[in-house]
């Protein structure tokens, strides 16, 4: 048997998704400056194999490997335009070839010490981890209230709240570590709408069962930004606050901006700007929305005459119709604005340029535009997105609503960027995001209470894996 001392070979499950991967892998690239090695694992559409799929990680000589496993769909099938299917499929199958693998991985080197880092979306795991004896951490990258309500299914359930009648404004008082909240404001997957869904079966079998069995769960997020609910949380479960992962104030460690899908390089466009002038929107990489709505936003910032970078991705409406903006609407915006189907957000976000951001409230998008130091103009879609946007609008008060969840019109668009480029409205929103900026970087510092809780993490682990081998040992 190895020794205690041995270093940490982590094996890590990504989920294949932009708002998962990014912090995925820089979780890996976090614990891997720590002397871990890292076997990242990740569905492809194709057979089996590494690739340098990181290459700031692997120029910095971090030690960790990208290896794909095939999902078993043919080249052809469009995973996202068949969403439901593939995650179905997922749902069932996906477990036996991450098994087949980890077991190859475990038996090329038994004496090393592996413990397991999954996406908390995955619902076998643990079965995996107790397969192979590992260490089992769950890695959550949502805000601690949306973990918080999910958990919680049970009084959720005796309450009458999940599923969530989608019309219905009921207070929810009653879930710890969670202030007062309307039911609107709850994750578009715990409404009857979605029952359906295979998001809806996900979040029952992770949250009714999957999430007791971790050893240690880690959280992407701020201890000092949700300390009400991260401490309630923590009464029940092994949880740590290591985040924001995506970024660090250790300006030697690599931060990894993956994007999964092509982008344009929008720098020269934002460098011919004046300073704080530009309107920056995105809803994200996967959400769609109805035709009308991308129509009404247009014409609203036709009507507010401010400068733009919209990402409109082809398939924001459907796979199908991908013609979604206004007749004649580029030609009228060739010296306003710029539409790009997507683009590096971080290098976008950190442009002098920039002076707000209307955003789907994806969390990824909220702790970049908090780092950056950017207002935001909220408009979630779906997921975990309307919860989010309570946290910036309602407790935060670091960015205002388009439409409070009303039908989108050009005039609401036009006034609400109005009010962004209002310079009282937009000093008093920077002045607070500036506050919940300090609390991110001071999480990060050396003696923050991240960086503080990740080093404990680790401590523990390698406790807890050294106790699973000398389990081993003794049998």
């Amino acid at each position: 048997m190895a020794n205690s001392c041995q270093k940490p070979h982590a094996i890590v499950i990504a989920i294949p998704l932009q708002g998962h991967i990014t912090p995925t892998v820089n979780l890996a690239v976090s614990l891997a400056s720590k002397e871990f090695t890292h076997q990242m694992l990740s569905k492809s559409q194709h057979s089996s194999s590494e690739v340098d799929l990181f290459p700031e990680a692997i120029e910095s000589g971090l030690d960790i490997r990208y290896t794909t496993i095939f999902d078993g769909f043919p080249v052809e099938f469009d995973r996202f335009q068949h969403a439901h299917e593939y995650w179905e499929c997922m749902f069932r199958d996906f477990q036996a070839r991450v098994d087949e693998f980890v077991g190859k991985i475990i038996r090329s080197d038994p004496q090393s010490a592996y413990f397991l880092i999954a996406d908390t979306y995955y619902t076998w795991p643990a079965t995996i981890a107790r397969k192979y004896n590992l260490v089992n951490v769950s890695f959550w990258t949502e805000p601690a209230l949306v973990f918080s309500i999910a958990y919680h299914l049970d009084l959720l359930r005796e309450n009458g709240h999940f599923p969530c009648k989608d019309n219905v404004e009921e207070n929810i008082n009653y879930i710890p570590g969670v202030s007062s909240m309307n039911t609107r404001d709850l994750m578009s997957f715990l409404k009857e709408s979605e029952i359906k869904r295979i998001i809806q079966k996900i979040v029952i079998k992770t949250f009714d069962d999957e999430v007791q069995k971790a050893d240690f769960i880690l959280l992407n997020t701020v201890q000092e930004l949700e300390f009400v609910a991260i401490s309630a949380l923590h009464q029940k479960l092994p949880t740590y606050a290591i985040g924001p992962v995506n970024f660090s104030t250790d300006s030697t460690k690599p931060v990894i901006s993956q994007n999964l899908l092509p982008q344009t390089d929008t720098k020269a466009w934002l460098d011919s700007k004046p300073p704080s002038s530009v309107l920056y929107l995105s809803f994200g990489s996967l959400v769609q929305t109805s035709k009308q709505i991308i129509q009404e936003i247009a014409h609203g910032l036709l009507l507010s005459k401010v400068s733009f970078i919209w990402v409109v991705r082809r398939d924001i409406v459907s796979f199908e119709d991908t013609d979604v903006l206004p007749v004649g609407f580029t030609d009228k915006i060739r010296d306003q604005g710029l539409v790009v189907q997507w683009c590096n957000q971080n290098m976008v976000l950190s442009h002098p340029s920039i002076r707000g951001f209307l955003t789907h409230c994806g969390w990824n998008s909220v702790l970049e535009s908090i780092w950056f130091g950017v207002p935001m103009i909220c408009y979630p879609l779906r997921g975990d997105q309307p919860t989010n946007r309570k946290l910036v609008v309602d407790d935060w008060k670091i960015g205002i609503n388009l439409c409070d969840r009303e039908s989108v019109t050009k005039e609401e668009v036009a006034e609400k960027i109005d009010n962004l480029m209002n310079d009282t409205v937009l000093d008093g929103l920077k002045m607070e995001i500036k506050k919940v900026r300090t609390i991110l970087q001071n999480a990060l510092a050396i003696d923050g209470s991240s960086e503080k809780n990740i080093d404990q993490f680790i401590k523990d682990l390698k406790a807890k894996i050294h106790d699973k081998r000398q389990d081993i040992s003794t049998c």
